[in-house]
């Protein structure tokens, strides 16, 4: 059984130039390109949230690893790293949940 790694956000209304819209599609976009660059990943889904009701988050992302050690290995890979400064300057709130 696969390590499970889910982490959701809530945008910022505007950011770097761009509406929540175009940003949620910039984040899933980013953090898809992380499939296939980092060992002990395994698959890595980002979802954007369709309802938008009260108490949603606006995205999701759901990764497999291998393992609870391959975490650290996801977190610190460069190209991990190169994603955060945008998931950053683009969100008001973060939630993780590791299993």
């Amino acid at each position: 059984m696969a390590f499970k790694h889910i982490v959701m956000w809530t945008l910022l209304d505007t950011a770097n130039g761009n509406d929540k819209s175009t940003n949620a599609k910039l984040a899933k976009e980013a953090l898809e390109a992380l499939n296939g660059q980092i060992p002990g990943l395994q698959r890595l889904e980002v979802g954007i949230d369709c309802l938008q009701g009260a108490g949603s988050y606006d995205l999701v992302l759901i990764a497999d690893l291998d393992s609870r050690e391959t975490l650290a290995l996801y977190q610190d890979h460069p190209a991990h790293q190169a994603v955060l400064p945008m998931m950053k300057s683009i969100t008001s709130q973060r939630a993780a949940v590791d299993y």
